[in-house]
Order: C-alpha cells, then structure tokens, then sequence
C-alpha cells in the first residue's frame, strides 16, 4: 500500500507539481515515512480551503505512513504573502495562542481518527529564543537573494503597488527552515500543499541540500476551487468554516449539497477516500438524472461525518429533513434560525399567545403567506397550511404557547415550499 501514495494521489487529481516523481516513490515503498503539511493559525478555526491538505494527510495514514502536521505558531506571526494581494493583519501573541490551540484540536480531531500515528508540531517551539543575527547567520546566509526573487509568490507580490514588506519577504526562510528542521527532528522528507506553496517548499528543499546534503521532496495539490476559478468555501455569508460555532453542522453540510455538478464531482475525488469505481457509478447517475443529487449527498455525508463526527451529520440530516417538511420538535431557537436563515420572518409580541391566541388566519395574512383571510381559509380548508410542519386543518385554531417549536419561535409553511419564521418577544 505504500508504495502506491503517489499514483492514489495522481488518480483522485491530487498532483499539481511534484519534485522527482521516481525518487518520490522510491522513498515512499518504505512505510512509516513521515510527511508535513503546515497550517497557519490566522484565525480560531481552518475553513473548507484546509480540507485538501488535510485530506491528503489522511491519505498518508491511510497508505501506511505517519502524518506531521505543523501549526504556525511562529510564522503565523507574520503571515504567508504566497497567494495574497495584500499583507495580512498582525495578530496579537494572545489571540495567536488562542488560534494555535483552537486549530491543534481541530486538526487532531481530523487525522487521529485515522488510526495511523499523527505529529501535530508548532513552530514556535523551535524557533522561540532564537536570536535574528543566529538565523541571518545559521539560515538565511545559504539562501541566495536571486531564489527567492525568482518565486512566482514574490514576484507577483513585488508586481503590485502595494508590494512586499520584508517582514512577509522572510516568511520564505522560516519555512524552509521549519522543513530543514523537520527532516532533522522527525526524519521528515516530503512536503506537501496547496500549489501557492510550490516556492517555500522548493526554498526548504534547496536549504536542506545546501545544509544537509539531503534530498528533500515536495508534492503541490490544486487549489479548491470552482469551476468557474473563484475560490471554494466562500459563501454570500463568508467563509466555511470547520469549527460549529462558525458554520453549523447544517450549513456546512448544505454547502456540499449545493455544489454544482462539476465541482461535486471533482471533489468527491480529491476530499473522500470513495473508491474509482464509485466514483464512476457516481458519475454515471449524475449524467442520467442530475436532480437527484446523489454525488452531491454522498460528498456532504463523507466530509460532514470527518468535520463534524456522527452526532453532526444526524443534526445536518434532521435539520435538512425539516426544511424539506419533517415535522420541528426538539430544536432550539438557535437551530431553527440555523435551518430558516434565508426564510421570511416576522416578530410579534408574546402577549398575542396569551388568553384566546393569536388566530391562523391572521398569522398567515400577517406573514404574507396568503393574502387575505379568505385566501387563508381556503388554504387551511385544502390542508395546505402547517405549523412546525405539522399539518392544521381546523380554521379556527389559535396559536398558542404550546405551539412553539422553541423557546420564541414557530415555523409557519403554507404549500409545500412557502416558509415564514415566526418570533415572538417579550414586548
């Protein structure tokens, strides 16, 4: 199984560049190779745009081999320029602990889960003490100006009106030097990231033939992207993030379904550990009845499961389910918001429950859902109106406490699709 890392990450469209290809496997025939991915804390949690390199860490395991996973504690300090347009804000040292903590569980909770030894390493343990004229000396003496010039993340950079800084210029020796140090501590040869990293992993790799005489790897996988070339994990909300405090279980497990075929597709390759041949069969009910939606599913079950575990993927299936007309019990007020985010709403006050209640009829013109009490009547008499998607036929009934789904909320639908989000306050 070792041996085969390569060609399984070549099959799924893992590769964008790679150093040798026949050096590469001949060092990874040997199992229990060690092999680093870098995160940078920028913020509390990894979004969707981590998803690959974790991914491929797990393919690692996966393949016999021990995945190292290095958390910028240092270099996040200063922010990768590779990729930006722009120098990245300055965190303070305490939101960085903050972040670097934060993100070591995440990644462990995703790469332990593999089974296979795991390395979660931070930077600032080795780099922390050590003086600026020691890594001008000890470092950046062996690195020549015209490689690092020569890096397409540099060049476009310097290209710009806003340019480089010489802070962000230097982050291409504290990684490099992270992968010299790497393959001293951990033996670790091979590299890899997304294909913006392309130029720190080859400085890391020329640093340690200049250091150490030794042949280091490097593999680039493409960026996430749609098929149109923006950026995958962007939504008109913001990022998708791992963390469910940040994007719940249910809207992260709706971004996957509302993927447009092309890219579900791709992704099922590069995110899941889905074999060709359902791949394929995957492919084939796509092209003969698109609506179906099943590549779709089968990618929002596989990454909701990794992220969020079982208890979030049967919470991102309720909530999915009620959406679609499940009847709403057990949820809070914060989760049906979650579900009923982009539905209509409207608030009232909690006294309209109180005594007789507030009529149907009047809450279904009041939150346009019919547009007169007559067209309400006729609409509760068909059995088309429900409340919390349960099925109200009666049309003198008066909503009431005992109506509420959560603590304030009810959920009104008339039809099959037409929603409105009920609330009422305490004034």
């Amino acid at each position: 199984m070792a041996g085969d890392l390569l060609s399984d990450f070549e099959s799924r469209g893992l590769v964008h560049q790679s150093t040798d290809a026949s050096a590469l496997r001949g060092w990874l025939s040997t199992a229990g190779r060690r092999v680093y991915a870098g995160f940078d804390p920028t913020a509390d949690s990894l979004h969707v745009g981590h998803l690959v390199a974790l991914v491929l860490l797990r393919r690692v395991a996966a393949a016999g081999h021990e995945p190292v996973a290095l958390v910028g504690g240092a270099t996040g300090m200063i922010g990768d320029p590779s990729g930006r347009s722009e120098e990245r804000n300055l965190l303070s040292p305490e939101a960085l602990a903050a972040n670097v903590a934060a993100v070591e569980r995440q990644i462990r909770g995703i790469l332990e889960s593999a089974g296979q030894r795991v390395h979660v390493v931070n930077n600032a343990e080795w780099m922390r003490g050590v003086g600026y004229l020691e890594f001008l000396r000890d470092v950046g003496k062996h690195v020549p100006l015209s490689q690092m010039l020569g890096k397409d993340s540099v060049k476009s950079r310097l290209e710009r009106d806003n340019g480089l800084s010489y802070t962000e210029f230097s982050y291409m020796l504290l990684q490099a030097w992270d992968f010299v140090h790497l393959s001293d501590a951990l033996d670790c040869r091979l590299q890899i990231g997304g294909s913006d990293q392309w130029g720190n992993i080859t400085a890391g790799i020329e640093l340690g033939r200049r250091l150490r005489s030794r042949e280091l790897h490097g593999i680039t996988c493409p960026l996430l992207t749609k098929s149109d070339g923006t950026k995958m994990g962007k939504t008109a909300s913001g990022a998708v993030w791992l963390d469910p405090k940040r994007t719940s279980p249910y809207r992260f497990y709706q971004y996957w379904i509302n993927l447009d075929d092309e890219d579900a597709g791709r992704c099922l390759r590069r995110l899941t550990a889905t074999a060709s041949a359902e791949w394929e069969a995957l492919d084939a009910a796509r092209a003969s009845n698109p609506a179906a939606r099943e590549t779709q599913k089968r990618l929002a079950e596989e990454l909701t499961l990794l992220v969020h575990g079982n208890a979030g993927l049967e919470a991102a299936r309720q909530a999915t389910a009620i959406f679609f007309g499940a009847e709403i019990g057990g949820l809070d007020d914060a989760q049906l918001a979650e579900i009923f985010a982009d539905v209509p709403s409207c608030e009232f006050a909690r006294a309209m429950l109180d005594g007789d209640g507030l009529t149907l009829i009047d809450a279904l013109v009041r939150t346009t859902l019919a547009a007169t009490n007559s067209k309400a009547r006729q609409t509760i008499q068909q059995g088309g109106a429900y409340v919390n998607n349960r099925r109200v036929t009666d049309v003198g009934h008066r909503l009431s406490a005992d109506d509420l789904a959560g603590g304030t909320t009810l959920v009104l639908r008339s039809g099959k699709k037409s929603y409105a989000v009920v609330r009422f306050t305490a004034n």
